[in-house]
């Protein structure tokens, strides 16, 4: 017998026989994404052989055949996982059908069908308990990490990323080509990016070993160099990326202000920064062995803007809001995005039509992406997204969904660190069906993550206003990200980098 089998095909006593004590999964599976991932993981936790059971095409509703692939085609790409032992496609018949037929031990359920979806499952789960089947219901254990790199080398780890990235493609109908060719041609389009100002700093250090004082590292510092960060980056990428930008945002009187000003006109940002001399320019400085941080110290104040700082950003944000293709948000919670500001922003969007892109960094400050209304897209992480919806156990297809109909995001995408992201469309078509693609980080052994957010957030922009669609957008900010992350500090990227990196993996793609 196959990996994979029909409904129809398992009566035979024999075959019965093979999914004896079996641990059973549910769901149309439509495209894999690390969600899943974690499901199934957690499903076989409970007991083998893992059994995964696909909705056949006829438990479909008419509408849902357009979006979602032919049950042969979602059944292979659940067989090709080595965690998955089999895979049942419902061709004839239900869940219920499935649990009645063979020697289940455990059916695992997601989150999702305890309370919401509860009714779909209710005769399953009636005939489980009536046989003594344990029941759970689990989307799987949050993590912020992978523990890839377990199984497998670096080398065959990327190639299976890239595949991953050329099924995304397949999927979504992306042709790079195309991609390129509209980001190459000439616009008139005008980006504000608005938000924290950062200067990022790093120490190279020659590791000495420990002090006999105290249990301390001892390095001695061997060379210093000074980046633009924050939100500074964004609008470095976004004139990278061949879009006029300008960049708003509140600075101390000190010379990290001159050496942002400086650094972004040498890179083609226009830029007006607000001095607050009681607000220094925040400063962070990473210590660095090799490529690995040994640790981070800031330098800044979160006290609120005064009335006189806010109301040169609103009259800012007034002047150029009708020469604007696009806002960008960049808020790293360190105060210069206040309520009032983002008030401004949501009536500039309103009169202007202007889209709005949104992303804000939460990891060692306190903020919510809530505040995000009305976005054309917002690019929260796992963690933002939970933390904001106070919910660490539903799924990611939950999670994503909620924090959709809280914010009234036209598109979502959802970042998952080392697994990449994945990007979900707003709109729900007739049949509650929303548009959802997973994108893999294309970089395995990354030099340097703290930009990748930034670069993602402006390819999105750019490519959005652009004319790309949110899945050409996507595929072009995987890239983007990908070549961000290959080098230490803050470096604006620009086509001819991306279209290099895909060109150069075009073998493995």
């Amino acid at each position: 017998m196959t990996k994979v089998c029909r409904l129809s095909d398992i009566g035979q006593a024999f075959e019965a026989g093979l999914f004896s004590r079996a641990t059973v999964c549910f769901g149309h599976f439509n495209t894999i994404h690390p969600g899943h991932i974690r499901y199934f993981r957690t499903a076989k936790n409970h007991g083998t052989p893992l059994v995964v059971a696909v909705e056949g095409d006829a438990q479909l509703l008419t509408a849902e055949r357009s979006f979602i692939f032919p049950e042969t085609e979602r059944a292979q790409s659940i067989a090709l996982l080595e965690l998955v032992d089999y895979v049942v496609i419902l061709d004839n018949g239900l869940l219920e059908d499935l649990v009645r037929k063979i020697d289940l031990s455990t059916l695992v359920l997601g989150k999702e069908f305890e309370e919401a979806r509860a009714i779909a499952v209710a005769t399953a789960v009636s005939i489980a308990q009536r046989k003594s089947v344990r029941i759970h219901y689990d989307a799987g254990e949050t993590h912020y990490a992978s523990t890839e790199l377990f199984y497998g080398n670096p080398s065959e780890l990327e190639k299976q990323r890239w595949r991953a990235f050329l099924q995304a493609r397949k999927v979504q109908d992306v042709v790079m080509s195309d991609v390129f060719s509209l980001m190459s041609q000439k616009s008139s389009n005008r980006l504000l990016v608005l938000g924290d100002t950062i200067v990022d700093r790093y120490v190279a250090c020659d590791p000495l070993g420990m002090s006999n004082e105290a249990p301390v590292v001892v390095v001695k510092e061997m060379e210093t160099r000074d980046y633009v960060g924050g939100a500074g980056i964004v609008a470095a990428h976004v004139a990278a990326l061949g879009t006029q930008c300008s960049f708003l945002s509140v600075t101390g009187a000190d010379n990290y202000a001159k050496f942002t000003q400086d650094t972004l006109h040498r890179l083609g940002v226009e830029s007006t920064l607000i001095e607050d001399s009681t607000r220094p320019t925040t400063f962070k400085i990473r210590y660095m062995v090799d490529n690995q941080k040994l640790f981070r110290v800031s330098r800044l104040k979160e006290h609120k803007l005064s009335k006189s700082v806010e109301g040169k950003i609103l009259e800012e944000i007034g002047k150029q809001a009708p020469d604007l293709s696009g806002i960008l948000v960049s808020d790293f919670v360190y105060g210069v995005v206040t309520p009032r500001i983002m008030e401004a922003v949501r009536e500039a969007s309103l009169q202007y039509e202007i889209p709005l892109f949104g992303d804000l960094q939460c990891s060692s400050q306190i903020g919510s992406v809530l505040k995000f209304q009305d976005f054309s897209i917002i690019c929260p992480t796992e963690r933002e997204a939970r933390i904001a919806l106070a919910n660490q156990d539903d799924g990611i297809e939950t999670i994503a969904n909620v924090l959709i109909e809280k914010t009234g995001a036209k598109n979502l995408v959802l970042k998952l660190a080392s697994e990449g992201f994945i990007a979900y469309s707003g709109r729900e078509e007739e049949n509650g069906f929303r548009r959802r693609q997973h994108f893999p980080a294309l970089s395995i052994n990354p030099v340097d993550v703290a930009g990748a957010g930034d670069a993602l957030l402006s390819a999105m922009a750019v490519g959005l206003t652009r004319g790309l669609s949110l899945m050409q957008a996507s595929a072009l900010a995987c890239c983007v990200s990908a070549v961000a992350v290959q080098t230490v500090g803050n470096r604006p990227i620009n086509l001819e980098q991306v279209r290099s990196f895909f060109s150069k993996n075009a073998i493995m793609d």
